[in-house]
């Protein structure tokens, strides 16, 4: 009697503990730092909107600002005050394409700042990898290749939004992801993005 007794506990206790653990993987908080690649279309909304099919609920914040790169964002200090307050599961870094050495550098050595931060608050770091404009497609590769070292050199996620844009881009010859600048995202593309980070977040 006292076997049976015992396992039933235990099994009470796995079962409370199991849908403890559930619980807390159906609420994700985001916050959002980055441009106009960011802010275009509300891409944080269509994320909170998308994980909704993972049965998860998604609270975000967003800093996001024309043509900012992430060492702007260091230096006025809003950010680290967000991330200091401990909330944030994730924290996404997005900046302008970043083929060039220079934003190869801020990618990367910026990004350490953004780490060392995170690590302190128990939050993880993502690199949004965007695109090059369409008058600058020569360089999609440097763009590519610059994102995916500094989320390996950084130990933080990679959310490859723009690796799978070529990908699609390369197999139709369909530029639909590009808005009228040829820069900026169509709905369609932020639409893309937001799927492609969602199943990297909620998928890992």
């Amino acid at each position: 009697m006292r076997k049976i007794t015992m396992l039933v506990l235990l099994f009470a206790v796995t079962i409370c503990f199991g849908q403890s653990n559930i619980d807390q993987k159906k609420k994700v908080s985001i916050l959002f730092i980055g441009n106009s690649l960011t802010y275009y279309n509300n891409l944080p909304e269509l994320v909170k909107q998308n994980a909704k099919e993972y049965g998860v609920r998604v609270n975000y914040d967003m800093v996001a600002k024309p043509n900012y790169a992430i060492v702007d964002h260091w230096a006025e200090g809003k950010v680290q005050k967000l991330i200091s307050k401990g909330k944030y599961d994730y924290v996404i870094l997005q900046q302008g394409p970043s083929s060039q050495n220079e934003g190869r550098q801020m990618l990367i050595e910026s990004g350490k700042d953004y780490k060392r931060l995170c690590e302190e608050y128990n939050t993880q770091l993502c690199y949004y990898m965007v695109w090059p404009s369409r008058t600058y497609y020569h360089t999609y590769n440097g763009v590519i290749k610059n994102h995916k070292d500094a989320a390996t050199i950084n130990e933080a996620i990679l959310l490859p939004v723009g690796e799978v844009w070529k990908d699609y881009f390369d197999r139709t010859n369909d530029f639909q992801y590009y808005g009228p600048d040829g820069f900026h995202p169509s709905l369609a593309g932020s639409k893309r993005a937001s799927k492609v980070i969602v199943k990297r977040l909620l998928e890992n």
